[in-house]
């Protein structure tokens, strides 16, 4: 094979590796109580859902932090009830999350804080 062909094998390799993935974002789900949160939702990293599997009429929800606002916990409720499953909106990357089922007159059933 000649030096030429080589370099143009080489770049063409290099090329084609940096097109394709070469990983997926595999989710993680944390829960508490009967509810649960998972990360990346439909592999996408900003998005983070929220599944209440408690029959309890009390709602669930997810306790997070993204990557642009690492100082900011945000809250995602699921008050639609048991066996129902609400989804973020889109944005950077969750850093940070925990699962919690609310119980009105008592502390709430959480998770740990994990990471994706």
């Amino acid at each position: 094979m000649t030096m030429k062909r080589t370099k143009l094998v080489a770049a063409a390799v290099l090329a084609l590796g940096l097109a394709l993935p070469t990983t997926t974002a595999v989710a993680k789900t944390l829960t508490g109580g009967g509810v649960t949160a998972t990360t990346p939702y439909s592999s996408d990293s900003g998005l983070i859902s929220v599944y209440d599997g408690s029959n309890d009429d009390d709602p669930g929800k997810a306790e997070y932090y993204r990557h642009d606002s690492a100082g900011t916990k945000r809250t995602l409720w699921n008050k639609s009830g048991y066996k129902t499953r609400v989804t973020s909106g889109d944005g950077s990357a969750i850093i940070k999350f925990q699962a919690c089922d609310e119980n009105n007159a008592s502390p709430d059933d959480c998770s740990g804080w994990g990471a994706p």
